[in-house]
């Protein structure tokens, strides 16, 4: 642990593995670093991604996919990408490839993500201990059910990984504490990683850790905490 990194046996921050929540946020096709519109960097991070998406599963513990689902023109996007979603490029379509989750990412035989009842506003089961939720802004609270989801779960800790750290990764980390979840980040399953942004978070509170060390602390026998 370095001096900027929070007190692993902090009371109020010290993550909770036995009841934590694996959040992926926008790990979709059309953000892939080779996608036309994609995000450099996030291809590369699937391999770290997928091995803690893994170590999840075998836990039995929730992990819960946050996409984006562009409809055309943009007109429920961000600000900033409405210009290009109107001109009538499109990005994260329902019901196209490039919406659905990177290779690997799902468990076997999960089912294409349900553009309809997504868009209602309403999570969709992807397996036994998957989840989709739709997120229309860069944070995964705003105007979504992932609150009410993680509380149905009983979970108080979330690990995040995913597409783009300065956007809604972060915006979504920032909403977790507000709300009193424990955080952590995967550092090696984000994309876009800056030792300042990680500086940064750390010092609100949120642990990091690699996909390896995440794997030592959900296998052990208790999940403690920390």
């Amino acid at each position: 642990m370095t001096t900027s990194e929070p007190d692993l046996q902090d009371p109020y921050t010290a993550p909770h593995f036995a009841t934590s929540a694996l959040i992926t946020i926008d790990v979709q096709r059309d953000f892939l670093s080779e996608a036309p519109y994609g995000v450099p960097g996030t291809t590369e991070i699937l391999p770290a991604l997928r091995r803690a998406v893994s170590a999840f599963r075998a836990a039995g513990r929730p992990v819960v996919h946050v996409v984006r689902l562009y409809e055309d023109g943009g007109g429920d996007a961000d600000l900033v990408r409405r210009r290009l979603l109107k001109s009538g490029v499109r990005i994260a379509a329902p019901g196209t490839a490039g919406s659905e989750p990177a290779d690997g990412i799902l468990p076997e035989a999960a089912p294409a993500l349900d553009s309809a009842l997504l868009l209602s506003g309403r999570p969709q089961r992807l397996g036994p201990h998957d989840y989709a939720v739709f997120k229309p802004r860069w944070g995964a609270f705003h105007r979504t059910c992932l609150e009410e989801l993680l509380h149905e779960l009983a979970v108080d800790t979330l690990v995040f990984a995913g597409c783009n750290l300065p956007n809604c990764p972060r915006a979504s980390i920032v909403q977790a504490s507000e709300r009193d979840f424990r955080v952590a980040l995967v550092r090696d399953a984000v994309s876009r990683v800056t030792d300042s942004a990680l500086t940064e978070l750390a010092g609100i509170g949120v642990h990091l850790l690699n996909a390896d060390a995440l794997e030592g602390r959900l296998a052990e026998p208790s999940q403690g905490t920390g």
